[in-house]
């Protein structure tokens, strides 16, 4: 028994890499984040270098809150919690469950540390997995306990803009699957969200890439009619199609003036600027009953 466990702790301190005709992708076990995204017929990288003059991330993984709590903190059965900025899932090393040419699984469990800040036993589970030219990744939030618990789960992936050399930012696009008439919930300066949502999208499917669209912090949505969007150019071939069904909510971010663009699939959100703190009613909270298992997963093709 113990072999398979030993093995297990060796791997975790490794970039696991998966690899098939198409693509070769690199995963950290350090917040089981993506590391790299080659296609190998484009020789291109897609995702962000994480460059930490512009930002130091290249895909964390947001959990068990996406965005910022009111005054950093939650209450839950009359007991007040302390939570940063998209939780603790992307500081915290995770182990390798399973490993296959095309396919590698992270877990993460609750410890003695994790549960002074969030009192519920879990296991998140990530699966990368290659198919083709497409990446999907699936999140598994098992509730270990008895009681129900209440988590977000959150992608945050940055990829390259320009995508190829010889192209400006300002090239590239936004195409939504479908025509869009959502407005942007604005951030206050501690990142909670305000209302009413501020007109954005009018009958769009196009959303031009520019840096000054992120100088007020994240576009941050509730209402698209999309679960599909692209990164694309009219002056080359070479962009991304991302699939994100049963994700309510999305943020689009980019650092100032960085030649990157996040596109974030979230179940959560940011608290409100009058958030009531209430764990259970908290906006996008997901209740996952004891001893289940809730399930999510998006998708990205590169072409």
């Amino acid at each position: 028994m113990s072999k398979p466990y030993l093995c297990v702790e060796i791997y975790a301190y490794m970039e696991m890499v998966i690899e098939n005709g198409s693509l070769r992708v690199a995963v950290n076990a350090q917040g089981a984040e993506l590391s790299s995204i080659w296609h190998k017929s484009a020789a291109l990288e897609y995702l962000w270098s994480g460059d930490p003059a512009y930002w130091g991330k290249k895909s964390p993984v947001l959990f068990p809150i996406v965005g910022t709590l009111r005054h950093n903190t939650y209450r839950h059965q009359g007991q007040t919690y302390n939570l940063p900025r998209h939780g603790f899932a992307r500081d915290r090393l995770f182990v390798v469950k399973d490993h296959s040419p095309e396919q590698v699984v992270f877990a993460l469990r609750h410890d003695a540390e994790s549960l002074k800040v969030y009192p519920f036993p879990f296991e998140l589970r990530i699966a990368y997995q290659l198919e083709g030219d497409a990446l999907s990744v699936g999140y598994a939030i098992e509730n270990l306990g008895e009681e129900p618990m209440y988590a977000s789960i959150g992608a945050h992936p940055a990829f390259r803009a320009p995508l190829v050399s010889g192209l400006a930012y300002e090239d590239y696009y936004l195409e939504f699957e479908a025509e869009e008439n959502a407005g942007i919930y604005p951030l206050t300066a501690q990142g909670l969200t305000l209302s009413p949502a501020q007109p954005f999208l009018a009958g769009a499917r196009r959303l031009a890439l520019e840096k000054s669209l992120f100088y007020a912090d994240a576009l941050v949505f509730k209402e698209l009619a999309s679960t599909r969007i692209s990164l694309k150019s009219d002056k080359s071939p070479h962009g991304l199609q991302l699939d994100f069904p049963g994700f309510p909510y999305f943020g689009i971010w980019a650092a100032k003036d960085a030649p990157f663009i996040c596109l974030e699939p979230w179940c959560g959100i940011a608290d409100a600027a009058d958030a009531n703190q209430e764990l259970a009613s908290k906006e996008g909270i997901l209740a996952v009953a004891g001893r289940e298992v809730l399930e999510r997963e998006w998708r990205v093709r590169l072409f």
